[in-house]
């Protein structure tokens, strides 16, 4: 092997990365969308269709994570800890499984309703996800270290109207006169899913702050 090339095998791969990084929160913010779709239907059979189309893209986010996990096995020298790395891939994988998670339940629950929390939830998503989206590419310039601070305090501010959101939804489910405790239960279980995948939001924001001190 000629010497240029063993120095550039030698070298940081932060490209490569950037781009598996880019096309994760691509794959992740797509996800967000299509569950979106499904959360302001009231159609079971849409939601069938497009719970198929989430799952396809949780198959492509999957194809993603290992690709990274494939590029670190074959990175001499990473452009950010191994173990960051791995946890950065390891969180966006987990928030696109929560998200096809819950949309499996609205099919296998057969809730074709469409309430307004579901709808708020999945508002709130969407919004945590595009900060999610804009903020992964920060990290690989700590001159972006401000921004990136300001991105992680909205997405803490959208995981508190989770909170608060699911605690309203919650008392509203066992309050409601008359209402069939299996269907409690179903959504209950459907709204627990949705608060999970807003934590997994704020925890993967948190993981990159961390990074970023560690490396400024």
């Amino acid at each position: 092997m000629r010497a240029d090339a063993v120095f550039k095998w030698l070298m940081p791969k932060e490209e490569r990365f950037q781009d598996l990084f880019g096309r994760s929160t691509a794959t992740l913010l797509r996800a967000a969308r299509r569950f979106s779709e499904i959360a302001y239907s009231a159609d079971l059979a849409e939601r069938r269709v497009k719970s198929v189309e989430l799952r396809g893209l949780e198959h492509d986010g999957d194809a993603v994570t290992r690709q990274i996990f494939e590029a670190l096995n074959s990175t001499f020298i990473t452009p950010l800890d191994r173990e960051d790395i791995r946890s950065i891939a390891t969180h966006l994988d987990d928030i696109v499984d929560f998200l096809e998670g819950v949309a499996r339940q609205l099919v296998l629950f057969e809730l074709a309703e469409s309430p307004e929390a579901l709808r708020q939830f999945a508002d709130i998503l969407v919004r945590m996800i595009e900060e999610i989206e804009r903020l992964t590419p920060m990290i690989w310039d700590t001159s972006h270290e401000a921004a990136i601070r300001d991105a992680i305090v909205r997405i803490s501010d959208y995981e508190n109207r989770a909170d608060t959101l699911y605690d309203t939804v919650i008392a509203d489910l066992f309050r409601a006169p008359h209402r069939d405790p299996i269907e409690i239960m179903k959504w209950k279980e459907v709204y627990q899913g949705l608060e999970d995948a807003c934590d997994s939001c704020k925890h993967y924001s948190v993981v990159l702050g961390n990074v970023v001190i560690k490396n400024s």
